[in-house]
């Protein structure tokens, strides 16, 4: 009998909306983003342009028991719609660490809403981390300060994979000790 961790994902309270879990019925929402070339691009692993499927099997590897990667959903809970403001993800790695990821909806952009995410999910720290390690790519300054903002200190340059441009993207890469 293989031993499975089930790990459960709070919802997390921030200032205008919330992270909560991915789940099935943001699939159209997500599709709608993610297929923008300009948030494929500013990603490691979105393809562009977006095959069939590709979202899909993002939500099931969300959604799945035996995940290493949390996935929250920005969600504005406006009542009169669904609004998914973007993702923001924590992939776990060993020893209390986890890589952190995020992208926002372009309608979204220059709102604050990156840096209200992270600082909320650092604040909530759900997977009690001692470390949490994220990267951006160099042509993102405005990515990068959401990190600086939330207390992120910079430790070197690196390079990684983008799909969507199919070419290595040099980086900047961020530190958070936690405590």
């Amino acid at each position: 009998m293989k031993h499975v961790d089930i790990r459960t994902q709070p919802t997390i309270q921030a200032e205008r909306f919330v992270l909560r879990p991915v789940r099935q019925s943001d699939l159209g929402a997500l599709v709608l983003s993610v297929s923008d070339k300009r948030v494929a691009e500013a990603t490691r692993s979105i393809p562009h342009p977006l095959p069939p499927g590709v979202t899909e099997a993002f939500i099931d590897r969300a959604l799945a028991e035996d995940r290493n990667e949390d996935v929250w959903v920005m969600d504005s809970l406006r009542e009169d719609q669904d609004d998914v403001l973007g993702v923001i993800t924590l992939n776990a790695l060993d020893r209390g660490q986890s890589q952190l990821g995020y992208w926002v909806a372009p309608g979204f952009w220059n709102s604050g809403i990156a840096s209200e995410a992270v600082c909320a999910l650092i604040e909530a720290n759900p997977q009690n981390n001692s470390t949490i390690f994220a990267e951006v790519f160099q042509d993102n300054p405005a990515s990068a300060r959401v990190l600086t903002h939330a207390g992120f200190e910079y430790i070197g340059d690196a390079e990684s994979h983008s799909v969507a441009r199919g070419a290595n993207v040099p980086t900047w890469t961020y530190v958070k000790k936690m405590a």
